[in-house]
């Protein structure tokens, strides 16, 4: 699946991963493959995305919302 983050400034990632993690209202959650659409509110906190070798990245957050439709995820950061 793909997964652009975004701020207002700027794209701040883009790429091909296996995983997201991000920091939801209630708690963290995590994306995979196939997961179905959705539209969630982030909170503060740290996303973290698992790129096709298996590394993993972090990203911290100030709110904002993630996207999920076609195995692409969207995150408009703040």
């Amino acid at each position: 699946m793909t997964i652009e983050i975004r701020t207002p400034d700027k794209s701040v990632y883009s790429g091909e991963v296996t995983l997201v993690q991000l920091p939801g209202l209630g708690g963290l959650f995590e994306i995979l493959e196939h997961h179905a659409p959705m539209v969630a509110a982030l909170q503060k906190g740290r996303a973290k995305v698992q790129d096709k070798d298996g590394q993993e990245l972090f990203f911290d957050l100030n709110g904002g919302v993630a996207e999920v439709l076609h195995d692409k995820v969207l995150v408009l950061a703040e």
